[in-house]
């Protein structure tokens, strides 16, 4: 990353002589392997922010000439002193660097016009843009603390364009700059210029030196005459310095509007102390990046700041901030925090002394309301997670965030240590101590103008004699705030009130347990000090109260002073009040003293009257109100009345004495109190009182506002929305005409037109609107709101009103857009749905239309004539942007994109680029491509910079509304359904931390976009980057992206040669062959015991390269030994191989034993431990259990307490619950299922005892047993089967006994020779074995000698195997197969196979058995073996095994992907692996047997090719020979010398092994559909969808152009390509074959595509770029996949569905179902309680989840229409009408759905099936088990 031009440094002398230097720029040297590469990121942030870090020293390296090093040695040596000691003094020299700067990035800000903005005024400034900005136009030592005497000289032009001086309207070139002014002078050698001079003799930072320079519009204030000091007259001219204000042409109004109150502020701070410097300017320019940029005599400051004279809101901030700007001058820049940890300090007295001139300005009901907000805020964000404010071992600036808690927080701890202060008695408090501060600054007491927190205290502690130490670490060096909750009450007996106090801290309490943040955020435990407490007694005489906090809790008694009880109330009062004001109103004296005691309510004239009142709805107390206060003992008592805590205090007392706190206390505060008390108890009486508060001006107009506010808390329906009726009463008495008042306020009038002269009345309007906008309770008020906010923007008349209406209508047109939104809010984001919402109502569509004209008229309007600041188009923007969200209007990209434009205000364009980034931008090509580049090369910093904090911020956003999907814990559950099961929910996602899953969220999503990737990196890296769009653009890539890991540096140390021992490493030959056997189980052995034996001593797997093993099928003579009884149950173990040695050819491989269990366990039988599979049949049944509806009510042990079940373990003596359960089945407690089942029945057994039979959990009880039994009885039929079909694998013994048990099967890996290893890939996993169930227990025979009983299995192919007469044992069993292989590796290239003359017949499997009873006659000898090809035999054996498997999976409704037909002659065939596991067959519960398999098969049976399966992935494909002698080994289970009984397969034995050969090339490009395609579901050829696949994928002609065509293998430069890919594949054979309609299926034209991507990645080396395009676009592919085989419901389907939901709604039976329920309005407040909100089902939900597409069949529809009748039943009971109701609505779906499945069986009968068409009989299907 190249950094932007540095200044060209022409020259540098030091002392005048010129000097050698070096200047670097440590950001040179960022640089980055891979310039595109997203995922380098951390690595720029480390090396930018080392690169900053290392800036920090210094760039420019000066060397000093040796005439200077001389002089300094000379003048050491002439001081050196007599004890040797030389001191430390240094001479003085100049040193001069003569530099240019050419386009600076930063420091400097030129605004020019454009061709967007063409009338803009020229001129430039120095801004704050990087904290570092001064160095980047000055060489520097850029801090606070190097400060210097300035002189400053420039050189500008007389005027911008050539025009003559004495020209109207001409406008010369202004230069202000920091310091004095001191001269303009004309330039010696170019009379077109002047050259200005300034000094600054102060010395100053260079951080605080600042100028500007352009066509500067001049204003001079004048010294103000003061009334006391008029004659001082003269006194006062030489005190107060000169100020100028600037602004630009056009804003000369504006400017002495905005600047008039300087002068008096300059007069305040100077009583404070002498102003520090000579004069003070202030200009006000375009684009500056902040509000200010404060610097020594000048203040820079952005033009939004100025307003005219019918400006009303804007007055108070700007005011406030050119304030805060003057008061800097003092403190902030003349006195400077000494280190940054004491940056608290000079920000919060800057703003504390700016807050004393505005209660001077605004009076101290503004200050105090001000403060008092203030403070709750900073109670709302110091919880926890802010630091303190002053951090005295941090040394780094804080950031921006936490200085603007900083800047919140440290004035309010001045000003509650100023009241801290002034208790001590001495009354002296910051008055005192800031004006002592800025003394000694003046006169050089204080050491380099530098202020520490140390040194303030001291100050504070000699001024006032207070210790201010405790204060200082609870507020200064500690964080959080406290929470005081007080309780009062009168003491008859010892005339006190009690008080009860408790505190507590939750910034202490959130953090007390985690150690770190208790060191980094030091919480305060509790808070120390004093509070003070006013009891108003009977008599009205307030009592102050001190009570010393000192403890967390603790009990106070306050002497209460009046002897008497309070005067009794009269129930009259109302009347003698109006009499005592009718007597003062005549003139008598004594009745107007009286009058001024009482509150204000009757001083309003309004109320006086009695018809007024009714009129108005005023509620009075009720006798029972008036005897409680009656019998109350004092007025009211008010916590902190001195305001000194920054806290929350909690204090309940009657309603009627916060109304006469409200009436009579005359503090801001106090009043803000009651009104927010008041609030929380709403009724009649509390509305009138807010309403009176509202009309009584003599209330402060920030207190009327807030109750305004608090009116909308009353506008309950159970209190017939009183607070609604008095806000449009107040609104409409005056705004309206009288005779318009008396009408309902349905009726629509034209209000009367603005006037604003009364500000305090403006403002209380303008909350009133806020308020009213508030209002959204799904009423018929709601409308009548809407309607007449509606009215008063349409018929709004500022004609005649001195004062601009833009921030009124502004806040019209938003409390419109808040009354228009739905009363409930969508579950999923609707934010981006191409469609609105539908409006039911006739009223709602006819107000938002209305609303939609006055809203887009308005924006028109002020395009045409602009408003300040076009505060209108803001809102409008705004305005549409919250109907967007709300889903009420469709959204319209372009309504906020033709406003993110130049030529725009940059306000507008702000807006308009926030409603566009909460467009989910990031999914939009155009839109991530144009908002990167308004972020790199807009003109404006100001709108690169808010741009890029909203792409930050708006991922946050949309993650927040869910418009990015949560990934984990928030995914919502799935409904599942597949044909012919049962509907399962899958299984949430264990719970993480949210910003976890936002960040997973993020990355999944959002991360993803190829553009955004494309766009962050050329940002990052580019040299004019702004360096704040890039800190936002490094923060965007620790959202979306995974950080690359970097290479961790290493140190390589070479070492002397040293004579080293070498060792042979570790034979591989130590390890034994791993075998893996089919063998006859002993005693029931875990699933653990089946091992392939791993060598002790051997390194692990994954760290071993693996060679490439081969099969080889053999015999083993073992000896004889005695058989274990046969187990039963089914164990399968999967092990990856070990690599096994090479071994020379045709070795003999030893056979091992299996590895034995280190501790065997008993069949399950036996009653030891649970089997295999009955313990995950029973996780099964738990795992839906616990999924039911009703698993909640069973799910946890029960708790008396907390379930209100009072003497449940007295009843209950032995409990039970499904998570005890759970436990249990983990912990293997269970012998069997039945013990399983004998629990469950406990837990509902001890459910239906405990509860009575009407009681909802004995109803549930009820249900949730029926449930289990009907999933334990489809388990028990899984299991079953199961079983059944091992049973059949071996026959009864007729002889031998036991001997018969002691067949087995055993399949052993032979390692690949030498000569063999470039033929064949490593084979990746085998099958483990499956132990079989033993046949029923008979009496064993007798054992008779001879040969032993062996079983053979004979496998047969035409032309290899002789036809002799085979013997067969009696009785005949069915053949086996006991394991297969389930994965196997890619291959390389073999040898292309020799072809076969004919093809191969299919195999038979024959099982021969010999008896001991009956000698079987002698085999003749075998004939000579045949050479077997590699198409033949084995090929044979593996397609009909893998196709009787296909249809296995077919029967249970799973489909096997589409594969091809395999050739005979010359072509390779895939082997798909199986996997036959325990789960599987537990799945089989709904498949049936099959049948007797056919003794006899045609020819053309015989021949008919197998089809094999093909997964949609990429899979391994092998090729296998099998010579024509394939012997089997056995093995025993023991080391015996009984010879164990062998399984061989035939033809005889001849020593012969079987080679497994690899190959990863396929016969042709199109699969073609073979016999067996009709016995697997496929999914039929879809042309239009493909074809959009394919011209969806050549869109991206980056990556898809290299796969267009066929590869040319010669003109690319790949000769070899064929010799390597033998089925190439591209995009144009890819629609050449649909075109020619050579795929028949979905799944034939998916693994075609697939193809492409695997043959580029088989051809090319990982991480090229075409392998990235074919991963980029494979990803494409999937998803696009995805969607095309989508199932939903075809749109007549969906229509019949409508058709029949709409009877349903229409019929008498669905009166309770229409319409979603509300809890409230049918006053059922607990129905989300019983019944899950996510579970409640209405006709209306369902038809629009029809129609929004969310089913894929009726019978998810049915579901949910059985999902409203079970809620129906749940929540109103089975016998109850709704519940009737439910089940006779639900009886209309049923018996439309079953007359559909009657014509959807007649039509299927009309179309005869393929068997019947071709008139052959169906294929009859072969179990292996």
């Amino acid at each position: 990353m190249a950094p932007p031009p540095p200044p060209e440094i022409m020259k540098v002398t030091v002392a005048g002589v010129v000097s050698d230097y070096i200047h670097y720029d440590p950001l040179v040297n960022i640089h980055v392997a891979n310039r595109s590469d997203v995922h380098l990121y951390p690595e720029i942030k480390r090396k930018l922010y080392s690169a900053l870090s290392e800036g920090d020293e210094g760039e420019l390296s000066i060397g000093l000439p040796a005439e200077i090093v001389t002089r300094q040695e000379q003048a050491w040596s002439n001081n050196s002193q007599p004890d040797g000691t030389v001191p430390a003094e240094a001479i003085a020299f100049t040193v001069r660097i003569d530099y240019i700067i050419r386009n600076p990035a930063e420091g400097l800000e030129f605004v020019v016009p454009t061709e967007a903005y063409p009338y803009r005024v020229p001129h430039m400034y120095t801004t704050p843009s990087v904290p570092d900005a001064a160095r980047c136009w000055v060489p520097c030592v850029d801090n606070l603390w190097e400060r210097c005497t300035w002189d400053l000289q420039f050189v500008v032009p007389r005027f911008l364009d050539e025009r003559p001086d004495d020209e109207e309207g001409s406008f010369p070139v202004v230069v202000v700059a920091s310091g004095d002014f001191m001269e303009q002078v004309s330039h010696p050698y170019n009379s077109s210029k002047n050259i200005f001079f300034f000094n600054q003799p102060v010395p100053t930072s260079v951080q605080h030196i600042a100028f500007a320079a352009g066509p500067f519009h001049v204003l001079e204030l004048p010294i103000e005459e003061s009334p006391v000091d008029a004659d001082k007259e003269d006194e006062e001219e030489v005190l107060q310095p000169q100020m100028h204000v600037f602004c630009l042409p056009g804003l000369e109004g504006m400017l002495a509007t905005t600047t008039s109150f300087y002068r008096s502020a300059m007069r305040f701070y100077s009583t404070l102390g002498a102003y520090p410097f000579g004069s003070f300017k202030a200009v006000f320019v375009d684009e500056l990046p902040t509000q200010r940029f404060d610097s020594a005599t000048l203040a820079i400051i952005s033009n939004d700041l100025l307003y005219g004279e019918d400006a009303v809101e804007q007055v108070y901030e700007s005011r406030m901030s050119l304030s805060h700007a003057l008061a800097l001058q003092w403190i902030g820049i003349n006195v400077v925090q000494k280190t940054w940890s004491d940056t608290w300090l000079i920000n919060g007295l800057g703003s504390y002394i700016a807050a004393l001139f505005f209660r001077k300005m605004f009076g101290t009901n503004e200050y105090r309301f001000r403060l008092k907000k203030d403070m709750d805020r900073v109670v709302t964000l110091d919880m926890g997670s802010q630091y303190p404010i002053c951090q005295p071992a941090v040394v780094e600036p804080p950031d921006a965030a936490q200085l603007s808690f900083i800047n919140l927080k440290a004035p309010l701890v001045l000003y509650i240590l100023d009241r801290h202060l002034g208790k001590s008695g001495t009354s002296h408090s910051l008055s005192r101590a800031i004006p002592k501060i800025l003394l000694s600054a003046i006169s050089g007491d204080l050491a380099g103008n530098t202020l520490t927190t140390l040194s303030f205290l001291r100050t504070c502690r000699k001024i006032s004699g207070v210790d201010p130490r405790i204060f200082a670490e609870q507020w200064i060096y500690g964080s959080g705030c406290p929470h005081f909750t007080f309780s009062a009450s009168f003491n008859r007996k010892k005339l006190v009130v009690e008080f009860m106090m408790r505190q507590i801290c939750p910034a202490f309490e959130a953090n007390r347990s985690d150690p770190a943040a208790m060191a980094l955020y030091k919480p305060v435990s509790f808070f120390e000090g004093t509070i003070t407490v006013r009891i108003h007694e009977a008599d009205g005489t307030p009592y102050e109260h001190v009570l010393d906090i000192r403890a967390p809790q603790k009990h106070y008694e306050v002497l209460f002073n009046t002897k008497y009880k309070r005067v009794r109330r009269n129930t009259k009062r109302y009347i003698s009040r109006k009499a005592a004001a009718l007597a003062a109103a005549q003139g008598d004296s004594e009745a107007m003293e009286d009058i001024s005691l009482l509150n204000e309510a009757f001083t309003l004239s309004l109320w006086e009257d009695d018809n007024e009142r009714a009129k108005w709805k005023v509620a009075d107390w009720t006798e029972e109100d008036e005897q409680r206060m009656a019998g109350a003992t004092y007025e009211w008592i008010r916590m902190d009345a001195d305001f000194e805590w920054i806290g929350e205090i909690a204090f309940d007392q009657p309603d009627f004495m916060w109304v006469s706190q409200l009436q009579r206390d005359r503090d801001v505060v106090a009043q803000l109190e009651a009104l927010r008390a008041l609030a929380r108890q709403p009724s009649a009486i509390v509305s009138s009182f807010l309403t009176h508060t509202v009309l009584v001006s003599n209330y402060f107009y920030r207190v009327r506002m807030e109750a305004a506010l608090l009116l909308i808390r009353c506008a309950l329906e159970d209190l017939q929305f009183i607070g609604i009726f008095h806000l449009l009463k107040i609104f409409t008495a005056w705004c309206y005409e009288p005779q318009q008042r008396r009408h309902e306020f349905g009726t629509r009038f034209i209000p009367r037109p603005n006037d604003f002269s009364n500000i305090p009345d403006y403002f209380v309007r303008k909350s009133i609107i806020v308020s009213l906008a508030q209002f959204r309770e799904g009423h018929k008020m709601d409308h009548v709101v809407t309607r007449f906010l509606l009215d008063q923007l349409k018929f709004n008349d500022n004609t005649t009103n001195p004062y601009s209406d833009g921030l009124y209508i502004s806040t019209l047109i938003a409390a419109v857009g808040a009354t228009l939104l739905p009363t409930i809010q969508a579950e999923q984001s609707q934010l981006m749905a191409t469609t609105q919402a539908p409006l039911e109502k006739t009223q709602e569509a006819e107000l938002l239309r209305d609303a939609l004209i006055e809203v887009e008229r308005y924006r028109e309007m002020d395009r045409l004539v602009p408003s300040m600041h076009n505060v209108v188009s803001i809102a409008a923007l705004e305005w549409y942007l919250m109907l967007m969200m709300g889903n009420m209007i469709g959204n319209d990209v372009s309504i906020f994109l033709k406003y993110t434009r130049e030529g725009n205000y940059p306000g507008v364009r702000m807006a308009a680029f926030d409603g566009l980034l909460l467009m989910k931008w990031y999914s939009s090509k155009t839109l991530i491509r144009y908002i990167m580049a308004v972020i790199a090369t807009d003109s404006s910093r100001l709108i690169r910079r808010h741009v890029a904090r909203g792409v930050c911020e708006s991922f946050g956003v949309l993650f927040a509304i869910g418009d990015i999907p949560w990934v984990g814990s928030k995914a919502q559950d799935v409904l599942i359904e597949e044909d012919g099961s049962t509907p399962v929910v899958e299984k949430k996602n264990p719970k993480k931390k949210e910003v976890d899953v936002m960040l997973k969220s993020l990355q999944k999503n959002a991360g993803k976009a190829l553009s955004l990737r494309e766009c962050i990196m050329p940002i990052i890296l580019a040299p004019d980057t702004d360096p704040q769009v890039r800190l936002c653009m490094l923060k965007v890539c620790d959202l979306l992206y995974r950080a690359a890991e970097e290479s961790v540096p290493t140190l390589k140390i070479t070492l002397p040669a040293t004579p080293v021992v070498e060792v042979p490493p570790h034979s591989p030959a130590l390890v034994s062959t791993p075998t893996l056997k089919l063998v006859k189980a002993g005693p029931r052995r875990s699933l653990s015991s089946f091992n392939i034996p791993p060598p002790s001593p051997s390194p692990s797997l994954d760290a071993m390269p693996t060679p490439k093993p081969k099969l080889r099928l053999m015999t083993s003579k073992v000896a004889d030994s005695p058989a274990p009884p046969l187990a039963s149950g089914v164990g399968v173990r999967d092990q990856r191989l070990m690599p096994p040695p090479p071994v020379p050819a045709r070795a003999n491989v030893t056979e091992e034993e299996p590895r034995r269990p280190k501790k065997k366990e008993k069949p399950a039988s036996d009653g030891q431990g649970k089997g295999s599979a009955d313990r995950k049949m029973c996780e099964r049944v738990l795992d839906k259990l616990f999924k039911h509806h009703h698993a909640r009510v069973f799910g946890q042990p029960v708790d008396p307490v907390r379930d209100n079940a009072p003497g449940y373990w007295e009843k209950i003596k032995t409990p039970m619950d499904l998570s005890t359960i759970r436990e249990k089945l983990k912990r293997h407690s269970y012998a069997d299922r039945f013990a399983f089942e004998s629990d469950f029945q406990l837990m509902i057994r001890n459910a239906q005892e405990y509860n009575p039979t009407t009681h909802p959990v004995h109803i549930a009880s009820r249900a949730f047993d029926t449930f289990f039994k009907t999933e334990w009885a489809k388990a028990n039929k899984a299991l079953d089967k199961a079983t059944s079909r091992s049973g059949h694998i071996l026959p009864p013994p007729s002889t031998g006994g036991d001997d018969m048990a002691n067949a087995a099967l055993a399949l052993e890996v032979e390692p690949l020779q030498e000569h063999e290893k470039a033929t064949v890939e490593a084979a990746d996993e085998l099958a483990a074995l499956i132990e079989l169930a033993p046949p029923p227990s008979l009496p064993p025979p007798p054992t008779l000698p001879g040969p032993q009983p062996s079983l053979k299995l004979k496998l047969t192919s035409g032309r290899s195997t002789p036809k002799e007469p085979v013997a067969r044992a009696t009785p005949p069993a069915p053949p086996v197969v006991e394991s297969l292989v389930q994965t196997i590796a890619n291959s390389a290239k073999p040898p292309k196979p020799p072809k076969l003359s004919k093809p191969p017949k299919p195999l038979k499997i024959v099982v021969q058995s010999q008896s001991t009873r009956k000698p079987t006659p002698p085999r003749p000898a075998p004939a000579p073996p045949v050479k077997a090809t590699p198409s033949s035999s084995i090929r044979e054996d593996e397609d009909i095994l893998l196709a009787e498997l296909d249809m296995i999976e077919a029967e249970k409704g799973h489909t096997p992907s589409p594969t091809k037909k395999s050739k005979p002659k010359d072509k390779d065939r895939n082997v798909n692996p199986m996997d036959l596991s325990e789960d599987w067959l537990l799945s089989e519960a709904a498949v049936e047997q099959p049948k007797e398999q056919p003794k006899e098969r045609t020819k053309g049976k015989e021949k008919a090719e197998r089809k094999m399966k093909l997964p949609s992935e990429p899979t391994v494909k092998s090729q296998a020979s099998l010579p024509p002698k394939l012997p089997v080994a056995s093995s025993s289970t023991s080391n015996s010398a009984r010879p164990s009984p062998t399984v061989s397969l035939a033809p005889p034995p001849a020593p012969a092994s079987v080679k497994l050969k690899v190959k990863s090339k396929e016969s042709t490009p199109v699969a073609q559909s073979s016999s067996s395609s009709t016995r697997t579901a496929t999914t039929p050829i879809d042309l239009v969808k493909c074809k959009a696949i394919i011209n969806k994928l050549r869109k991206e002609t980056a990556h898809a152009l290299p796969f267009g065509w066929p590869v040319d293998a010669i003109a690319q430069g790949c000769p070899t390509y064929y010799d390597e890919i033998k089925e190439p594949m591209d995009f144009m054979t890819l629609e050449n074959n649909l075109n020619d309609g050579r795929y028949k299926t979905m799944e034939q034209f998916e693994r075609n595509m697939r193809l492409i991507y695997r043959n580029c990645r088989q051809f090319n080396p990982p991480g090229t770029g075409i392998v990235e395009s074919a991963n980029y676009l494979e990803a494409m592919f999937n998803k696009e996949w995805v969607k095309a085989t989508e199932k939903k419901l075809s749109s007549a389907d969906r229509t019949l569905a409508i058709k029949i939901l709409n009877n349903m709604y229409n019929d008498d039976s669905g009166f309770y179902f229409r319409e979603p329920v509300d809890p409230v309005k049918l006053g059922i407040p607990h129905y989300f309680q019983v019944v899950d909100r996510k579970d409640a089902r209405d006709i209306r939900t369902i038809k629009q989840n029809v129609q929004a597409g969310k089913y894929e069949s009726f019978d998810q529809i049915g579901a949910d229409v059985q999902l409203m009748v079970s809620n129906a039943v749940k929540f109103n009971g089975a016998e109850s009408h709704v519940a009737k109701t439910a089940e006779t609505c639900a009886k209309i779906w049923n018996s439309a759905m079953a007359k559909k499945r009657k014509e959807d069986a007649k039509k299927a009968s009309t179309h005869p099936t393929p068997h019947e068409t071709s008139g052959e009989p169906p294929s009859k299907k072969i179990r292996l088990f």
